[in-house]
């Protein structure tokens, strides 16, 4: 099975500037992850210019096959080196991830790569070669599910400096925090988050850099399958079920003819969860064999809405009902399917309902995209 790589960063701007000088670029493929991280020389406006350049042309040149050579060489054309101080003008780390277990990693000027197995920092073994007058560092490794690997920008390291740290946060204190937070289980997104608020309460809330933190973690992908809306011809009422019963993972129902129809062919009765009743949101309910089941579109719509509100599943309320469940298992899954039924539902066509509720492959569409835009996998099969 390919492993699926878990890509989330986040990062603060050097205290009185609006833009961050450090930039993220992030590529999928269907057989591999390249992401960047591209610290600009300076702050402001200036370095945000440099280290998107330098970050977006490193994750295009290599989504399109170009040799390591021939990225260094762009960026060496493209941003040349500051005459006055003989600095580059953008350092940055480069980590491309295979979906069957491969890593190659290359640094430049930056911070070196916190690379987790089994739950502990792990030293790799780096080459150094010069390309184009640059010290390039670079490594390859196998990498395995449950492994974790975290690149900074300089402003992590130096954290704290001066003031609540001396000497700043050194490498090795990073990346024991570092598991000591991966025992917490988190996501990519979430490590990331939370590393950025311990460098941001070192710097007492002044970051004296822009700090950027980038973390991929590889696991085994998560499936989901949902079943949404009864099909056109009654005659796939059979199939429907039985690709959502025999699909790995988690599996949802989502509206009440198409519980009804799912429950009718597996020769049992949805049980609907009535103490956590909310008056804004449907009740949820539960089939054998099934993890969720919902009301259909006013529950995909709310669902929707929250999944545009917020970034990650920190950040899903914790109030238990039908949106922040399917919210939390859209979210924590990895690899999804939709089972869009066709059928027209006579209730949707009444004139004095909102328009909205008539809008139900639209409202399954945009589901779908805004999970792809987090890097989910998203398949719809229509019936």
């Amino acid at each position: 099975m390919k492993i699926y790589i878990d890509v989330g960063w986040a990062g603060l701007s050097k205290y009185g500037e609006e833009l961050c000088g450090d930039n993220v670029e992030v590529v999928h493929t269907s057989d591999f992850v390249v992401a960047v991280l591209a610290d600009g020389l300076g702050s402001g406006v200036k370095a945000n210019i440099l280290s998107t350049m330098t970050s977006k042309i490193i994750a295009t040149m290599f989504e399109n096959g170009a040799t390591l050579e021939e990225v260094v060489e762009t960026i060496s054309n493209t941003l040349p080196v500051c005459q006055k101080r003989n600095l580059a003008y953008s350092t940055f780390t480069i980590i491309q991830a295979t979906r069957d277990g491969q890593a190659y990693v290359v640094e430049f000027d930056n911070p070196s790569l916190f690379y987790l197995h089994e739950g502990k920092l792990f030293p790799l073994k780096w080459h150094e070669r010069e390309i184009c007058g640059r010290k390039i560092k670079e490594t390859r490794f196998k990498v395995l599910p449950g492994d974790l690997l975290v690149t900074v920008s300089d402003g992590v390291v130096h954290a704290g400096i001066g003031g609540v740290l001396n000497l700043g946060w050194r490498w090795n204190e990073v990346g024991n925090y570092i598991e000591k937070l991966l025992k917490m289980k988190p996501d990519a997104q979430t490590l990331s988050k939370w590393l950025i608020t311990t460098c941001e309460q070192l710097y007492a809330g002044r970051p004296g850099d822009d700090t950027t933190v980038l973390a991929l973690k590889l696991r085994t992908p998560r499936t989901l399958t949902v079943a949404v809306g009864p099909p056109q011809n009654k005659a796939d009422d059979a199939t429907i079920t039985r690709i959502v019963m025999e699909e790995p993972g988690a599996k949802v129902v989502c509206g009440g003819t198409t519980g009804s129809i799912v429950a009718r062919e597996l020769g049992t009765e949805i049980k609907v969860d009535l103490k956590d009743l909310n008056p804004e949101t449907p009740p949820f309910g539960k089939l054998k064999g099934v993890d969720l089941v919902t009301e259909g579109i006013i529950t995909l719509s709310k669902t929707l809405e929250l999944l545009k509100q917020i970034e990650d599943l920190q950040e899903i309320p914790e109030d238990k009902n039908a949106v922040t469940l399917l919210a939390k298992i859209l979210l924590e899954s990895d690899k999804i399917k939709f089972l869009v039924g066709r059928a027209i539902n006579p209730a949707h066509q009444n004139p004095d309902l909102p328009l909205s509720l008539a809008l139900k492959m639209q409202v399954v569409n945009e589901i779908a995209e805004t999970l792809e835009n987090r890097g989910k996998k998203v398949e719809l099969m229509y019936f």
